[in-house]
């Protein structure tokens, strides 16, 4: 099994170069606000080390609505396409344009995993598990990996994601302090969103004991490769610390 450390955005102090002389992985969170442009993707691609790994969080324009807060951050949605046609995976032109961008982007990246995170807002419901059939198996992947993070209400109907995952080959994205993936698959992803009530506790800092029980969580998973990707306000912090763990634990 090979564990990967990393965390959700260039959380080093000092900037990218930092970031890639600590970790070996990153999970881009630019890509979710507003996509950069490829000249940009393709300059951080040139300027990281061989083998380092870019995650792309698949950008918001799929999964979140444009009445949807996030979209303030970045001065509101796309300009182009009907406002309705945006998000939760709805199986529309504009989803769809939105998706060959996502997907042009991992490819000036070299990357391998793309990451959907869908919002409470896109809960459990019959419209919306229609919606992630109508939507996934027509998307061009071209060797990419999926995972899919879905938050809300999702988590009282384990046994739907199960199958929507299994179906549609997607990896459950899960907060192991929280639940663990509904399927079996080679490749397992967590992002650690702090512990406490609720999806997240972005300003909880991860103790000794919660790093060394999280390390028994990744052992005890069947897979080839576990990724474990930090989401906090101490992320930089606590993923070295996990990350010497897995050293030690590993005789590395």
């Amino acid at each position: 099994m090979e564990v990967k450390v990393g965390t959700c955005g260039w959380s080093v102090k000092g900037g990218k170069d930092a970031y890639c002389r600590t970790f070996r992985t990153v999970e881009l969170q630019d890509t979710f606000y507003r996509l950069p442009k490829p000249e940009t993707v393709e300059r951080w691609r040139a300027n990281a080390p061989e083998g380092f790994e870019f995650i792309v969080k698949a950008w918001q324009a799929l999964t979140h609505p444009t009445e949807s807060p996030t979209w303030r951050r970045v001065g509101g949605p796309p300009r182009w396409g009907r406002a309705d046609g945006f998000g939760h995976l709805r199986p529309t032109e504009e989803n769809f344009k939105a998706w060959d961008e996502v997907l042009g982007i991992c490819q000036a990246l070299k990357s391998r995993i793309v990451i959907i995170q869908t919002p409470p807002s896109f809960g459990y419901s019959e419209e919306n598990v229609a919606n992630v059939r109508g939507f996934i198996p027509l998307v061009e992947r071209k060797g990419l990996l999926l995972g899919w993070e879905p938050r809300g209400s999702w988590s009282q109907h384990p046994e739907t994601v199960a199958s929507l995952c299994q179906e549609l080959s997607l990896v459950h994205v899960v907060d192991p302090f929280r639940r663990l993936p509904s399927t079996e698959t080679n490749t397992v992803y967590f992002r650690l969103h702090g512990i406490g009530k609720g999806e997240t506790n972005y300003s909880y800092r991860y103790t000794n004991g919660d790093l060394k029980n999280l390390l028994s969580i990744v052992e005890n998973q069947g897979a080839r490769e576990v990724y474990v990707m930090f989401n906090n306000v101490t992320m930089a912090e606590d993923a070295l610390k996990f990350k010497n763990f897995v050293r030690s634990a590993h005789g590395l």
